[in-house]
């Protein structure tokens, strides 16, 4: 009913101005988040006067919407519970109930209201292995190295995408992602090691988990040196500057959260500070990221 026309140069830039006075609406609420025609909100209801001010926020959206003539679709808004102590109430949009689901794909990632990533894993494995089968049929001899050209371009991008939001710390989800990797190692012609790590290293390939290591401290860099558009005292604390500097080691090392849950524990920003705060002090002095992911793999290959 409303918009801009899309697949022009200013398309979304005048989307963007178009949409931009949404946030007005959720002055109630903890969070409202944007990307593109997407929209999320965020809040902790632990009354009903919570319940009430997420609900007036909804409210305010859905005559937002009617007001600029770009209507909901109240068909894929959705809500996810999270939280064991949820009281899980119902929400409505334009005098409709909104479905409650346990799962839902966010910008690529599925999301599980228990915030564990074992179907993310799931979906990720699955949809590699497709994409290798593919490759298989496709190529009968296997060479060595356009083998695994293909695999890095085509197969390992599914296993890595964001991972950093995602990436697994129970042993069967890890299994299912390694798995894949293994499959692949296993068809390439001409090997001579033994065993899964003597033909990676054969190969030239880290582990899966090696790389999500990496991935989370290339992005740790990015969020600490102010790479990233994002605040970091959101996501780390930050050694206090008044505390000796004998007892903090370097000036941009991060203090551990406590956690009470497995979840929080090996969230992003907890699981990543003691690999953070064990990197040389020379590398996280340094201020390009192509530097830093340069020095990141020497040391890393010394470990």
């Amino acid at each position: 009913m409303s918009g801009v026309p899309q697949g022009s140069v200013l398309g979304p830039l005048l989307f963007l101005i178009f949409i931009n006075n949404i946030d007005d609406c959720a002055g109630l609420i903890d969070k409202i988040r944007k990307f593109a025609d997407d929209t999320k909100l965020g809040h902790c209801i632990k009354s009903d006067s919570d319940k009430n001010a997420l609900q007036e926020t909804l409210n305010e959206l859905a005559n937002w919407s009617q007001k600029w003539k770009m209507d909901f679709n109240i068909q894929k808004c959705k809500v996810m519970h999270i939280g064991n102590s949820n009281p899980k109430h119902t929400y409505y949009m334009q005098g409709e109930i909104l479905n409650a689901v346990e799962s839902e794909k966010d910008l690529g990632v599925w999301c599980d209201k228990s915030l564990k990533p074992s179907l993310h894993c799931q979906e990720a494995s699955r949809i590699a292995k497709g994409v290798l089968t593919q490759i298989c049929k496709t190529f009968h001899y296997r060479d060595k190295q356009v083998f695994v050209n293909l695999y890095k371009r085509h197969v390992r991008v599914h296993l890595e995408y964001a991972a950093p939001v995602w990436a697994p710390f129970r042993a069967g989800d890890i299994g299912c992602l390694e798995k894949v990797q293994q499959k692949f190692i296993g068809m390439i012609s001409g090997l001579k090691g033994r065993d899964y790590n003597e033909r990676l290293k054969e190969v030239g390939l880290p582990t899966l988990s090696e790389r999500r290591l990496r991935s989370d401290l290339i992005q740790t860099f990015k969020i600490v040196k102010g790479l990233d558009k994002l605040n970091p005292s959101t996501i780390f604390n930050f050694i206090p500057g008044d505390r000796p500097a004998t007892r903090t080691g370097h000036r941009l090392n991060l203090v551990q959260r406590h956690s009470r849950t497995d979840t929080a524990k090996y969230a992003f920003s907890s699981r990543v500070v003691p690999y953070w705060n064990s990197l040389p002090g020379e590398l996280k002095d340094i201020n390009t990221l192509y530097s830093f992911k340069k020095g990141l793999d020497k040391h890393l290959k010394s470990l």
